[in-house]
């Protein structure tokens, strides 16, 4: 089967998206599959990928707000490739030029349009949470739902990366025929990579000695990551525990992050830790992450710290709510500092070892980007099946 993915958000510096589809184009050429990823560049180039895959760059214009993206503005020369290629599926993501361009494509590939991200939850409902519910902003902002549904219609399939993506999309009144929940590399991650060593040197970093306690916060540090409100939440449950917090990350909020916890004694910022082996072992020997954001469709950080045995804190909306089973997880009301100071102090009254005995048992659960890729392809397999007459093979995988 040959998959070409018209994709905005692949960028040539990095990032989630490309994390996803490089790993996800190795896996498939090992099954015998072909991944071609289509992606927006200063200049046209074609990059080969060994064993299997490639990226075709195409020349574009940079995005005003973030150069390390560019923007699709022409439909022929994707159209024209899209010709030449003659894929079995086509891809694409992007709710904007793309979803129109793949959509008009003449071609008798399979359409897919597999949504990452949630416009609404990212943007307008993270904006107005201070004067409008969740579901008043989803009211107001249906026009925009609409605006997906006109171009949805032109797609064979419309797939989420998760069930609480779906789920949002269905309570706007949407259709979505299928979820295949993301997955990671689980190879990297382990509970037995847990070491008190370093345990205990990062709580010393925080000001804290080893009976503390040791919070993770992983990730970008954007508004939508909601970290003033993680921070909020530890100074406020700081004030009956030792308890710190190190966060990892970067971003565009940094320098307002670094202001805000600069009276803070036992919170530290440290950058991006780029070693993946270090990175592993930071996660498995701290004693619970905490995470922020309501609005991301699928728990990436959760999954990768629960496969490191790491217990979870989180708001009750979102990916993270899907993972979060009470057996090893504390969720608060999303949005709310003082709900989520009460979650971390139940998560530090409860038993530690009945805890992470219960997050061990999790870690070897967790579902790999393996899964999802075999997942993916049967369920490609069996559209492209129906469409050749064997209608009872387009319910594989359906949710």
């Amino acid at each position: 089967m040959r998959i070409v993915d018209v994709n905005e958000y692949y960028s040539p510096t990095g990032g989630g998206v490309r994390t996803y589809l490089d790993r996800k184009m190795g896996i498939m050429a090992d099954l015998g599959h072909e991944l071609i990823v289509v992606a927006p560049a200063l200049e046209d180039s074609v990059e080969e990928r060994p064993g299997g895959g490639r990226i075709i760059w195409m020349k574009a214009p940079s995005l005003i707000v973030d150069k390390n993206y560019g923007i699709f503005v022409w439909d022929q020369p994707i159209w024209d490739l899209l010709d030449q290629l003659k894929p079995d599926v086509v891809e694409t993501s992007s709710p904007w030029r793309p979803a129109w361009t793949v959509g008009r494509w003449k071609g008798d590939a399979l359409k897919v349009f597999f949504a990452h991200g949630d416009q609404i939850g990212a943007y307008p409902q993270r904006w107005l949470d201070s004067v409008a519910t969740p579901v008043q902003v989803e009211q107001a902002f249906d026009w925009y739902s609409r605006y997906m549904d006109s171009f949805l219609s032109k797609y064979d399939a419309h797939v989420t990366n998760g069930p609480a993506l779906a789920k949002r999309f269905r309570r706007r009144g949407q259709h979505v025929d299928a979820s295949m929940p993301l997955g990671i590399e689980r190879s990297w991650f382990s509970p037995d990579l847990r070491d008190e060593n370093l345990r205990a040197a990062l709580l010393a970093q925080c000001g804290l000695p080893p009976e503390g306690h040791l919070l993770l916060g992983l990730g970008r540090h954007h508004k939508e990551k909601r970290w003033p409100l993680v921070i909020d939440a530890v100074e406020a449950a700081a004030n009956d525990l030792p308890v710190g917090l190190v966060l990892i990350g970067d971003g565009v909020e940094r320098r307002h992050l670094e202001a805000r916890i600069a009276g803070s004694p036992h919170i530290r910022i440290f950058r991006p830790v780029y070693d993946r082996v270090r990175l592993s072992r930071i996660m498995a020997s701290c004693d619970a992450l905490i995470h922020g954001s309501d609005a991301e469709p699928f728990g990436l950080v959760a999954s990768e710290a629960l496969a490191s045995g790491l217990p979870l804190i989180g708001p009750d909306e979102g990916g993270f709510a899907e993972l979060a089973d009470p057996l090893f997880a504390e969720t608060y009301a999303a949005r709310d500092a003082y709900s989520a100071a009460d979650a971390i102090r139940r998560m530090f009254a409860r038993e530690p070892a009945i805890l992470r005995n219960a997050a061990r048992v999790a870690a070897g659960k967790v579902r790999s980007d393996y899964d999802h890729t075999v997942e993916l392809m049967a369920y490609y397999q069996g559209l492209l099946d129906a469409r050749r007459g064997t209608p009872a093979l387009r319910a594989i995988g359906s949710l």
